[in-house]
């Protein structure tokens, strides 16, 4: 049994508000059971001067995690004079993430800045990021359409992701914070609408898990995926 009394193949309950910022180009509220993320994106008509003059654009993203976003306050990494290495690695992935199903040549020379602050978190703040800065990106490039800076939606399909592990000895789909911190193996899958792998993290906790067990929770990722993709799909309009 789960501590959340969720089956094995089960997810949170997966919540998305959007235009939740009233200044961004577009944003969203997601909420994968009691983690809870704000994601923002800010589009500006310039790149990293070592993109200038290739006629593409860049997206790029930030993540931070509120001081009580978990059950003690957290310091500010701003306070301690930089960003972990856990919070570098996150923010990267997030932006690789998004640009894997973006055309870069469709945006024109323009950035695109993803934020994602973890308002409170109860395991797969980086998942929930990167299913949420999705539907962030696409807002704003709604907007920046609108206004006849580009002539179609760069984002080429979409792109979520989910967390699966080893509890107890069984696969399990979108751990929280009681089943990640016990778990036996633990795995990020970031999967693309067309079916494809963008990213896989998967790490044994205890000991080594063997094929089926991974085969089991790609199964479970996938089918996870599906479901991201149709709330990401409901929350666009699309």
């Amino acid at each position: 049994m789960r501590p959340s009394g969720r089956t094995p193949d089960q997810l949170r309950d997966v919540i998305i508000e959007t235009g939740v910022s009233k200044y961004a180009e577009g944003s969203c509220l997601i909420k994968f059971g009691d983690t809870h993320v704000l994601c923002t994106a800010t589009v500006e008509d310039k790149v990293p001067g070592w993109m200038r003059n290739s006629g593409k654009g860049w997206i790029t993203a930030e993540y931070g995690m509120l001081p009580r976003s978990t059950d003690s306050r957290m310091q500010r990494e701003a306070t301690k004079g930089g960003q972990s290495g856990r919070t570098q690695e996150i923010q990267r992935l997030i932006g690789r993430s998004i640009r894997a199903v973006a055309d870069l040549k469709v945006m024109g020379e323009m950035q695109m800045r993803l934020d994602c602050d973890v308002i409170q978190a109860d395991g797969g703040t980086r998942t929930a990021s990167i299913t949420g800065a999705y539907i962030a990106a696409h807002l704003a490039f709604q907007g920046v359409r609108r206004l006849g800076l580009i002539k179609e939606i760069p984002l080429k399909m979409p792109v979520a992701a989910i967390s699966c592990g080893i509890y107890q000895g069984n696969p399990v789909l979108d751990l929280d914070y009681a089943e990640d911190s016990n778990a036996g193996a633990d795995a990020n899958f970031v999967l693309a609408g067309n079916g494809g792998i963008v990213e896989i993290q998967a790490t044994a906790e205890d000991i080594p898990f063997g094929n089926d067990a991974f085969e089991a929770m790609l199964t479970l990722a996938r089918a996870g995926c599906k479901t991201l993709f149709a709330k990401q799909n409901e929350a666009l309009g699309l």
